[in-house]
C-alpha cells in the first residue's frame, strides 16, 4: 500500500481497479486535488498480455508526466505487419502513413512493468492506493448520497470506504455490470487465446524492426510482439473451429498451433519459452447500462472488443481520462457530471464499434485480401492505418476513407459469394 498523509474513508472518488484505466484516472483526479482511493486485488507487478501499445497512447502518457518512463521499459514500434500463413506474404503498415500524423510510433512494453509503473504514479500524484484488497460489495447512494463500498485486505480484514462518486475500472472482472446484470455478451466474436513469452524468437529488421506481427491462420491468427531483453510475446487467437475437437493442457494446445503455422514455426525455430503459458477467453461484450447516479464504468468494466489490434490499453486509458473528467465535474455539478458520464459510454461504444467492424471480418478471405494487399485509392490505406494507430474518435478525414473501404469490401464479398471470379490471392494455396 503506498501510504498518503490523509487517510480518508469518505474520499471524492474511489476506484475501483489498478489497471491503466484506473491508474489513470486516479492519478488525473489526484492532480486536480481530489481526494482518491484506488484499490486493487492483486499486486503489482503481475503477468498480463496487452502490450502493443498505440500512438495515441503517446498524448495521455505525456498527460501522466510519465512518457519518458514508459520509453524506458519499451521496444519501439513504428508500425504493424500482416503475415498470411497461405502465402507466405507480408505487409507492413507503418503509422507514418496514417492520416493524423502527429505520433507515428508507439511502444512494445511488458504489461508488468507498464501497470506497476502507472499505478505507482497514482500514488505520487496522491492518490490513495491499496494492493492486494478486493472489493467484495458496494451499496449504492441515492439522490447525492455517498456510496458505501466495503472490501477485504489480504490478511482477511474489511475495509470500508464512503466515497461521493465510484469509477468500476474493474476490468474482465465486471463489477457493476455483472451485479447489475448488464451485461451483454457479443456472439460474433466468441474466440479464445493461449499466450506466453519466449525467448530466442527471430526478430524483423530493417524497416520492420519493432513492428508487431499479425499472422493469420486458417481459423485465427497469431501476435508476436517484441519485448525488452530478446523476450516475444506470442499468443494464438482462434474461433471456436479452432478449437474444437482439442485436448491437452493450455502449453500442449499453444505449441500445437505454433507447429501447425509455418510462418510462426519458421521464426519460433531453437526458441525457449521462458513464461508459463496462459489461457483466455477473448468473447466481446458491453454494459448496456454504463452509469448511474454516482457512478461510471471505464475501461474493460464497460465493454471489451478481441484484442487484435491493440486497441485493449488505449481504450483504457482513454476511458480513465473520460472517467476522471466526469467524476471531476460531477462532484461540483451532478447534473453536468451525468450528461458527461453519458458522453463518456457513447464516446467508448463509438469507438469499439469502429474497430470491431475489422476484427468481427479477419477471418472472412475477402478481408485478408484487402489487408495484404492494401489500395491507397481514395486514401482508403491511409484511412485503415489510421484506425490501426489508435485514432478511433470520429474524424472528418478519416470517414469518407474508411467508408470507400467498406464499400470495396461490400462490392467483392457480394462479387464472391455468388462465385464470380474475381483477384483473391489469400484464397490460394501457398506455393511450394
Amino acid at each position: 500500500m503506498y501510504q498518503s498523509k490523509k487517510n480518508p474513508a469518505r474520499p471524492d472518488v474511489l476506484v475501483i481497479g489498478g489497471g491503466p484505466a484506473g491508474a489513470t484516472a486516479a492519478a488525473l483526479l489526484a492532480m486536480k486535488g481530489r481526494l482518491v482511493v484506488l484499490v486493487e486485488k492483486d499486486a503489482h507487478p503481475r503477468f498480463h498480455i496487452g502490450e502493443s501499445l498505440l500512438p495515441r497512447n503517446l498524448d495521455i502518457f505525456e498527460r501522466l508526466g510519465v512518457l519518458d518512463q514508459v520509453q524506458g521499459i519499451g521496444v519501439y514500434k513504428p508500425g504493424a505487419e500482416f503475415v498470411s500463413d497461405r502465402t507466405g506474404r507480408s505487409c507492413a503498415f507503418p503509422f507514418a502513413n496514417a492520416l493524423d500524423r502527429d505520433r507515428t510510433h508507439a511502444w512494445q512494453v511488458r504489461r508488468a512493468d507498464f501497470d506497476a509503473l502507472l499505478f505507482q504514479n497514482a500514488g505520487r500524484h496522491g492518490a490513495q492506493c491499496f494492493e492486494r484488497t478486493r472489493v467484495t460489495d458496494v451499496r449504492p447512494g441515492h439522490d447525492g448520497a455517498r456510496h458505501v463500498v466495503s472490501a477485504q485486505d489480504e490478511s482477511g480484514a474489511t475495509l470500508e470506504w464512503q466515497p461521493r462518486y465510484l469509477l468500476d475500472a474493474s476490468g474482465r472482472d465486471t463489477f457493476l455490470a455483472s451485479r447489475m446484470k448488464v451485461k451483454t455478451s457479443n456472439k460474433h466474436n466468441n474466440t479464445a487465446a493461449v499466450y506466453a513469452h519466449f525467448k530466442g524468437v527471430t526478430r524483423r529488421d530493417g524497416e520492420l524492426s519493432g513492428y508487431v506481427s499479425i499472422h493469420l491462420a486458417e481459423d485465427g491468427w497469431f501476435w508476436l510482439i517484441p519485448l525488452p531483453d530478446d523476450t516475444m510475446s506470442i499468443g494464438f487467437v482462434g474461433n471456436q473451429s479452432a478449437w474444437k475437437g482439442r485436448t491437452g493442457t493450455p502449453t500442449d494446445l499453444l505449441m500445437s498451433r505454433i507447429a501447425s503455422s509455418p510462418t510462426v514455426s519458421a521464426r519460433t525455430r531453437g526458441a525457449e519459452r521462458v513464461s508459463d503459458v496462459y489461457s483466455t477467453a477473448n468473447y466481446s461484450y458491453r454494459a448496456r447500462v454504463g452509469n448511474g447516479d454516482g457512478f461510471l464504468m471505464i475501461g474493460d468494466a464497460y465493454g471489451f472488443v478481441d484484442p487484435m489490434f491493440s486497441t485493449g490499453v488505449l481504450m483504457a486509458m482513454t476511458g480513465g481520462e473520460l472517467g476522471a473528467r466526469t467524476a471531476d465535474v460531477w462532484l461540483d455539478d451532478p447534473g453536468r457530471g451525468k450528461k458527461m458520464a453519458d458522453a463518456a459510454n457513447l464516446e467508448l461504444s463509438e469507438a469499439m464499434d469502429r474497430i470491431s467492424w475489422l476484427i468481427y471480418r479477419v477471418n472472412d478471405p475477402v478481408m485478408r485480401t484487402l489487408f495484404m494487399g492494401p489500395s491507397n485509392r481514395l486514401w482508403m490505406r491511409d484511412g485503415i492505418v489510421n484506425l490501426l494507430a489508435g485514432n478511433l474518435r470520429g474524424s472528418w478525414r478519416a470517414a469518407l476513407p474508411v467508408l470507400c473501404f467498406k464499400g470495396v469490401y461490400q462490392v467483392l464479398s457480394a462479387l464472391h459469394r455468388r462465385g464470380i471470379a474475381i483477384s483473391l490471392p489469400e484464397m490460394q494455396p501457398p506455393p511450394m
